[in-house]
């Protein structure tokens, strides 16, 4: 399609300079690609007017002349703009693109670990990736920044990597915002420009494209016909004679390695392919199967493999595509394509995309457990992205059986994750380890959850997401361990690892809930009453010292005795019914409903029981008590009983694990 605007001086000479350029790009031997499909390229010639600022009787005239050079069929006026763009926004049409275009994807946080990668180039400056480029060349219509088939093959070199572009880190705030913004499409259009355009596609479609791709079927039959069927009918009589039968189509296992083989661009076999795609591409697929199934007979015939097996591939997928499925989907088409590809052409990018193709066709059917064993059977260990692709495929057709086979799904996904990890793929595979978790957790696979936990800490570690990697941590230790001493000792140094660079990032955070020691909760005990005071500044010891050396429960009884009969004899022998002792000591057995009484400048004692699960001894150093008193306000009349509370906390400051 050439495309001239009509406001050029000489819009009939830039369609021929358009023309020749074509021409040349096509059949000199300077670029290898774009592909073309024929030799015989259609040209279609549009006259693109501006209403806004052309003159309409001008472009009138140009594309009169225009159809007496070029035809009706093989030209077009567009007309457009038909609108300025800087009315009012009450009158703005919605955009018809925005269903159809991408907004900017935001190449932020490419690596998590606050990592970029730099271009290898001596004399260039520390580099970063470019977060947003100027919108008409992101709409992912004239984006020059990422190949496409039709980019010529010699395109200038820019610095391009993958699709990124990269820009020196000193972009100003303000160009960096205004690349983000996103652009609305079309503003200058109206409702009748709207119908113009649907008015030049149809022409364009009915007019141009589709008599084109007809009249090429034809010639490329009739061509077929007079080129190939006195040679085949030659040929096969002379089989006939010396052989005296039918020659037997060979199977792939019995070709020997011929995927080099090459065929001129005038050859019968490509042909017919090329018909086939016409008639494919025009979906008419039932003249596209028949067309397929002959060339991939000649390939076979000729043993050119790659031919071949592209030929199966097309086949299957139009029998797929037929209406009303004449007949059975050909799977062992796809099966002899992928098994071609992957052992006789060793062309592994092609077996994965028809891998690909026939697993979507066989979910489609609802045969996800045909899809899950042909996308298994290609992973390999040449390419872990490829396999860790393949493999969660697969476990998606296992989760959406009919009868969800749940726990190969996380099996799988497992493997994915280990497959993208290797692959240096970090999100995927934390992502893929984090579904399998879903499923494991809870079970009461000790070890598989250890495992699972211990990998998403890792990676959430690398990926600088340090409170999901505590969080992993901390649940390996929390639960009933079944593993070994060594083991647990591994995990304890990676959790103590990660806490200790949490804990220098926020010194000034919140206090942790660290998962060991455990606390018995049911042995810690509360008294007051203890009169012996450390020495100002220093710290008592509290090791192996227990409050039974302070508390005696004889004792107590007979403190509350005495203290009954000190409150009767105050009330005249009368004991109050709503008397209750004072309580020295809070433990499981004591009433802790009531509140406890503590005398002014008196210490309180905590006992504190702990208990270590794992199998790996624990020397605890510097271990404080932290508590926070919280006075009840009596000014406030809606106040119940008065309420004075203790919360203990505690912390360890520093740890010293002792192993072996």
């Amino acid at each position: 399609m050439l495309v001239v605007s009509s406001s050029e001086s000489e819009p009939v000479e830039q369609f021929l300079k358009l023309s020749q350029e074509q021409h040349r790009i096509q059949h000199s031997n300077e670029y290898s690609y774009p592909k073309w499909f024929i030799p015989n390229t259609l040209k279609y010639y549009v006259l693109l007017h501006d209403v806004s600022i052309g003159e309409e009787q001008r472009a009138d005239s140009i594309y009169e002349e225009m159809k007496q050079r070029y035809g009706t069929q093989g030209c077009y006026l567009l007309k457009i703009n038909s609108r300025v763009s800087n009315r009012g926004t009450d009158e703005q049409i919605p955009d018809p693109w925005s269903q159809y275009l991408q907004k900017n994807i935001q190449t932020q946080e490419l690596y998590e670990d606050g990592t970029c990668t730099v271009i290898s180039n001596k004399n260039s400056d520390h580099f970063i990736p470019l977060d947003g480029l100027d919108n008409d060349s992101k709409d992912g219509l004239s984006n020059n920044f990422k190949t496409h088939p039709l980019q010529l093959d010699h395109a200038s070199n820019s610095s391009c990597f993958d699709g990124t572009d990269y820009i020196k880190p000193n972009l100003s705030m303000h160009e960096s915002k205004k690349s983000n913004i996103w652009t609305p499409h079309g503003t200058c259009l109206t409702l009748t420009d709207h119908d113009r355009i649907r008015q030049f596609i149809q022409e364009f479609t009915f007019r141009g494209l589709l008599p084109h791709i007809e009249k090429t079927i034809r010639q490329l039959n009739d061509q077929l016909i007079s080129r190939k069927g006195l040679s085949r009918s030659l040929f096969s009589a002379t089989k006939k004679w010396f052989t005296g039968g039918k020659v037997p189509e060979k199977g792939v296992n019995e070709l020997k390695s011929t995927s080099g083989l090459l065929y001129s661009p005038e050859a019968p076999e490509l042909q017919i392919r090329k018909m086939a795609d016409l008639c494919f591409l025009v979906q008419h697929y039932e003249l596209a199967y028949s067309c397929y199934h002959t060339a991939k007979k000649d390939f076979l015939n000729d043993q050119a493999m790659l031919y071949a097996a592209g030929a199966l591939e097309m086949a299957a997928v139009s029998v797929f595509l037929q209406p009303g499925a004449p007949r059975p989907y050909p799977a062992h088409y796809m099966e002899t394509a992928i098994q071609t590809y992957r052992d006789i052409c060793k062309n592994m990018l092609l077996a994965e995309r028809c891998v690909l193709l026939s697993a979507e066709i066989l979910k489609s059917q609802t045969k996800y457990s045909e899809a899950a064993a042909l996308l298994i059977r290609l992973t390999s260990e040449d390419s872990d992205l490829r396999s860790a692709l393949l493999l969660e495929q697969a476990a998606h057709c296992f989760i959406n059986m009919k009868n969800p086979m749940v726990r190969k799904f996380a099996f799988h996904m497992i493997l994915a994750g280990h497959r993208y990890s290797k692959a240096g793929q970090k999100k995927h595979a934390l992502r893929c380890y984090c579904q399998a978790m879903q499923v494991y957790k809870g079970k009461g696979w000790s070890l598989a959850e250890d495992h699972i936990n211990f990998t998403i800490g890792r990676q959430s570690f690398t990926l600088r997401q340090l409170d999901n990697a505590i969080s992993a941590f901390r649940h390996i230790l929390i639960n009933d361990s079944k593993q070994t001493a060594a083991q647990q000792g591994a995990f304890l140094r990676e959790y103590l690892y990660v806490y200790k660079n949490v804990s220098q990032l926020s010194p000034d955070g919140p206090l942790p809930q660290l998962p060991l020691p455990y606390i018995n909760n049911s042995e810690t005990r509360v008294f007051f009453g203890h009169d012996r005071r450390p020495a100002e500044g220093e710290k008592q010891a509290a090791t192996h010292i227990s409050l039974d050396q302070e508390y005696v429960s004889e004792f107590s009884q007979q403190w509350k005795e005495l203290e009954e009969q000190v409150v009767s004899t105050v009330n005249r022998g009368t004991t109050l019914p709503n008397f209750q002792a004072t309580q020295y000591c809070l433990n499981r057995y004591s009433d802790n409903s009531r509140f406890p009484l503590a005398v002014v400048e008196e210490p309180i004692t905590v006992e504190v029981a702990f208990r270590n699960p794992l199998k790996v001894p624990l020397l605890l150093s510097d271990l404080s008590l932290l508590w926070k008193f919280q006075p009840k306000d009596f000014s406030s009349k809606n106040n119940g009983e008065t309420k004075e509370f203790v919360d203990f906390l505690y912390i360890f400051q520093c740890w010293h694990i002792i192993l072996n």
